[in-house]
């Protein structure tokens, strides 16, 4: 018994899975907007199923991000401590995780309606795709965040088998707000990145340049959350929602400088890891109450 608990353990840090709290409070918001939407109402089953396509999906793109950056884990201080440099998770060991996981993303879409079936595979070559970017782009940050803006629209596909707008403007939050706090966490190895030959902005433009972009792109985020606001007729609970998201992205540009990079974790998980909280709490009730 403990040992099946220490191997889950194991797994559960490979993927750092405490980091779900970014993507899945957008995907609650989608689930919102759907059940809101036209005759659809709510479905236990729909929001376990979404729930669980996000918890695979994103188990499969990290699993996958360890193993495809195992050679540069192991030669990076930063990392090396990692599972699979280690060896506490095996290569071998690590894909296989990354195949079950993906499967059962596959499967759980299926059973959510055929649109998102259809789409599934095409959410996984982008989450897993992300993770190989870094070789040939320093724009791979906009990658990751097109992973985790699926979220939002892909949960309003599953209630509603469609597309709309909202949840557009909502992955585009998604999308500016995760590539800007990735290019601050980024900071951390522009070093080894152009020591190893990879691509990031921080190794592209220098730290000062990267805080930069990242301010600029967060604020592409904060336009972004008052067009969501002014779209969907927003009342008072998402404008409040609205100011403390806007006030932590704010924050984490405020105590992450050049020279200090001693506070870049709380900037990326601590600070992201509330905003994205606070703002889905405060926009769902405004949602479904207002």
């Amino acid at each position: 018994m403990d040992r099946a608990i220490d191997s889950v353990k194991k797994y559960l840090s490979l993927v750092k899975f405490s980091h779900t709290v970014f993507a899945m409070p957008f995907a609650m918001i989608g689930f919102a907007l759907g059940i809101t939407t036209g005759s659809h109402t709510f479905s236990l089953r729909i929001l376990l199923l979404v729930i669980l396509c996000m918890i695979s999906a994103r188990n499969a793109a990290m699993g996958f991000n360890r193993w495809a950056d195992r050679r540069f884990d192991t030669q990076n201080p930063r990392t090396a401590s990692r599972e699979i440099p280690t060896g506490k998770i095996s290569p071998g060991a690590a894909l296989t995780f990354v195949a079950i996981n993906a499967a059962l993303f596959i499967a759980f879409a299926y059973l959510i309606n055929p649109l998102a079936f259809m789409l599934s595979p095409v959410a996984l070559l982008i989450t897993l795709g992300y993770s190989l970017t870094k070789r040939f782009t320093a724009f791979c940050h906009l990658i990751l965040g097109l992973g985790l803006s699926l979220a939002p629209i892909g949960a309003y596909i599953a209630v509603t088998g469609r597309f709309a707008a909202l949840p557009v403007i909502y992955s585009l939050i998604a999308l500016t707000w995760t590539s800007g706090f990735d290019i601050i966490y980024a900071l951390q190895d522009d070093e080894f990145d152009r020591h190893a030959g990879l691509r990031s902005i921080p190794a592209a433009a220098g730290r000062r340049g990267a805080l930069i972009i990242s301010s600029l792109i967060h604020t592409a985020t904060f336009a972004l959350v008052i067009q969501a606001g002014t779209a969907g007729n927003a009342g008072i609970m998402y404008l409040a929602g609205a100011v403390l998201f806007s006030a932590l992205l704010l924050y984490q540009h405020l105590i992450v400088k050049p020279g200090d990079l001693s506070r870049v974790n709380i900037a990326f998980a601590t600070s992201n890891g509330i905003a994205s909280t606070v703002f889905a709490v405060f926009t769902i009730i405004d949602i479904l109450v207002y």
